[in-house]
């Protein structure tokens, strides 16, 4: 691995976005129960009454059977929406209608909340690249995700949401990266 933590986010980012294309599809829909499973215990085990979470793309470990199930059983949702500048924006989750945000990502079509209600969840599900054994997230290198956790003052239990082979031994990082409390896969719930 390069020694510059730059190039090696970027070379280990390459790598893991090419995994992921190449994932056979029936492994993808293979791992949506086991992961909506997890994820719903983890909730649980939380007494997580609001979420954080996002709307997964097609090539991510899928998050809409667990939103549904959240929806469905009274707990309240948090998607992101990225903004021009870097930042993120909350919207609730209050139906299936969707849009696109400024990086053409899935977003729900309900209004933006207060900035404030992201820093009440009970429980942030984050996407990941990868996370290590030590709790290191590398997302996809936009930063968004870490801007936000490196600004709240009280940060709730904050689990990245990968495939199980995506926990590796060490990732190279750089001062701005934010840990997370933990990873949720198809296999398990991780803590670090």
């Amino acid at each position: 691995m390069p020694s510059d933590p730059v190039t090696a986010k970027r070379a280990l980012r390459a790598e893991l976005r090419e995994r992921r294309r190449i994932r056979p599809a029936s492994e993808r829909e293979a791992s949506t129960a086991p992961l909506t499973a997890q994820l719903i215990a983890l909730t649980q085990s939380l007494g997580a009454r609001t979420v954080a979470c996002y709307l997964s793309t097609p090539n991510e470990p899928d998050t809409r059977a667990y939103l549904a199930w959240a929806r469905e059983n009274g707990v309240d949702v948090l998607l992101p929406v990225s903004r021009d500048d870097g930042l993120l924006d909350w919207a609730a989750y209050d139906s299936d209608d969707e849009g696109e945000d400024v990086l053409g990502m899935p977003v729900p079509i309900g209004g933006i909340v207060p900035p404030i209600m992201v820093g009440e969840v009970g429980l942030m599900l984050v996407p990941a690249a990868a996370c290590d054994h030590g709790g290191m997230r590398m997302g996809w290198g936009r930063g968004y995700f870490d801007k936000t956790l490196g600004s709240m003052d009280k940060r709730p239990p904050v689990f990245a949401v990968i495939f199980d082979d995506e926990i590796l031994d060490e990732l190279p990082y750089e001062p701005h990266d934010q840990p997370v409390d933990g990873a949720v896969t198809p296999g398990g719930i991780r803590r670090f």
